[in-house]
This record gives C-alpha cells, structure tokens and sequence, in this order.
C-alpha cells in the first residue's frame, strides 16, 4: 500500500520507510509505527514516521501482516 496519504497509516502499522541518511541509496528499514510526525493528509515523499525502534524516516510501504 502506498506511503504518501496519511490516512492509510495507523499506529502499530507494520512498514518500510528509509531513513534520511538512507535516501540516496534507498536502503530500507522495517519496523512498527510508533508515532505518526507528518500532520498533512498526504505529502508526496512518504509520511514522516518513528518506529518502535526510535528509527525516524518517511514510509514508502505499508506490509501487510499475515
């Protein structure tokens, strides 16, 4: 599911987002959301999120958990 519209992401949402020293190489980190820090609907990079871990980075995927 795509990253960029606020509303797809909830708390708990398992999700792969890149970090900010990530972006160039796109590396991608998984993890639960923690809190979401984007406050607009949508934003055409990912919604800024912070993960369980404390890791901050905008999600470029929502995982589907079986």
């Amino acid at each position: 599911m795509d990253g960029t519209k606020r509303a797809n992401i909830q708390i708990e949402s398992h999700v792969e987002i890149v970090q900010k020293h990530h972006q160039r190489t796109g590396e991608l980190t998984e993890g639960y959301v923690a809190r979401i820090l984007t406050k607009s609907p949508n934003h055409p990079h990912g919604i800024k999120v912070q993960l369980e871990t404390g890791e901050v980075g905008r999600v470029k995927h929502i995982l589907e958990d079986d």
